[in-house]
């Protein structure tokens, strides 16, 4: 089937009204006591990559784990399928430039691996990140995914960090066991600690950070309450956040801590920014 020319002529025009960028910005260090303080783009859901950039530059974050929503069109699922064989890897190296001349360190590519993704979908996803220069993927995946994604993840010596949430189901990431059965794939199958959601599942982030830090490659920074509990504004939750950040200080580590602003607020620029600097302050205690 082919892909529509209306699905393509949407996502031109997204790209046209997004807002310009300077030509060249200075490099943004968000790095504090050691501890790189980055942000996953998905807390930027609400506008396009280009705003979306532009916000991280206002609030001064140096380093991101880029939502593939930022860089692949909204369609169906079989025409963004198409879309991810067919698109031409230019696009994904222009999507490089745009965060090299924002002085903005792209870090890592969510592209979340499921059981319906064919071999060739798997593979293009290897492409994608190398087209950007980005050595890790994190992925909200199933756990028998690993198996399929560890021979690729090899063959392109990219490091895979799957992605848990809280909800305890067969063949989603949830409990450390979930994620040790996926690490038996191969030694590029690693780990996304998401805290928030680790905390509303029932679990210790700063035991399981302490015990196995070397095989996490980015962690998610949210606040939620325990018991499946709601996303709440940093420090109103139950989520040892400023423990967290104080085993990367503490044992300098250089895993980058990715704000994830899941919880309602006013204005999404304004809270990630109390975000950045709820975490500053931890650090400085």
């Amino acid at each position: 089937m082919p892909i529509s020319r209306r699905f393509f002529t949407k996502t031109t025009l997204a790209a046209a009204a997004a807002p310009w960028i300077p030509a060249q910005a200075a490099k943004i260090n968000s790095t504090v006591h050691g501890v790189v303080l980055g942000v996953q783009s998905y807390s930027f859901r609400d506008r396009g990559l280009d705003a979306a950039i532009a916000a991280m530059q206002d609030i001064g974050i140096g380093t991101v784990e880029l939502y593939s929503g930022h860089v692949e069109p909204k369609g169906s699922r079989e025409e963004l399928r198409k879309w991810r064989l067919s698109a031409p890897l230019d696009h994904f190296k222009d999507v490089r430039k745009k965060f090299d001349t924002a002085g903005i360190n792209l870090y890592a590519y969510n592209y979340s691996f499921r059981d319906d993704f064919t071999d060739e979908e798997i593979e293009r996803g290897f492409a994608m990140v190398k087209a950007m220069g980005v050595k890790y993927i994190t992925a909200s995946s199933n756990v028998t995914t690993a198996k399929r994604v560890a021979p690729f993840a090899a063959k392109h010596k990219i490091k895979v960090g799957m992605h848990n949430h809280s909800n305890i189901k067969p063949n989603e990431f949830a409990r450390p066991e979930d994620f040790e059965e996926a690490r038996k794939a191969g030694a590029n199958i690693l780990i996304n600690l998401d805290i928030g959601h680790f905390v509303a599942a029932g679990f210790d982030p700063v035991d399981f950070l302490s015990k196995h830090h070397e095989h996490i490659v980015t962690i998610h920074i949210k606040d939620r309450k325990k018991n499946q509990g709601a996303n709440l504004p940093f420090g109103e939750g139950d989520t040892p956040i400023k423990e967290v950040l104080g085993v990367l200080k503490a044992k300098k580590l250089k895993i980058p801590a990715n704000i994830e602003y899941e919880y309602k607020g006013e204005d999404t620029v304004a809270e990630v920014r109390k975000c950045l600097d709820f975490c500053k302050k931890a650090l400085e205690g």
